[in-house]
């Protein structure tokens, strides 16, 4: 890789974490968009399997999120409830 496009890179890289810090979350995405850009054109085949790979990331994402979602009631769920029938629905 060029040392132009690295330090196109480092810089959207930077400038994008710079701009989450400061809430200006658009021009972040912005950055970001810039630094992958230029990472995609200098490797067009790593991106094409990533790409391909999505899908399944979203999917794990979602189950994951799915699965946190259940855990979380279950906690509320047992949060209203008092110890006494905590403590009968285990056998005690």
């Amino acid at each position: 890789m060029d040392s132009w496009k690295k330090a196109v890179v480092m810089s959207s890289i930077g400038a994008a974490a710079f701009l989450f810090m400061r809430k200006k979350y658009p021009a972040g995405v912005l950055a970001t968009g810039v630094g992958l850009a230029v990472l995609a054109s200098e490797y067009p085949d790593k991106f094409e399997r990533v790409r391909r790979s999505l899908p399944e990331y979203f999917e794990r994402g979602m189950q994951v999120m799915e699965m946190a979602g259940k855990a979380g009631r279950r906690i509320t769920e047992a949060a209203g409830r008092g110890a006494f029938d905590i403590w009968e629905e285990i056998g005690g």
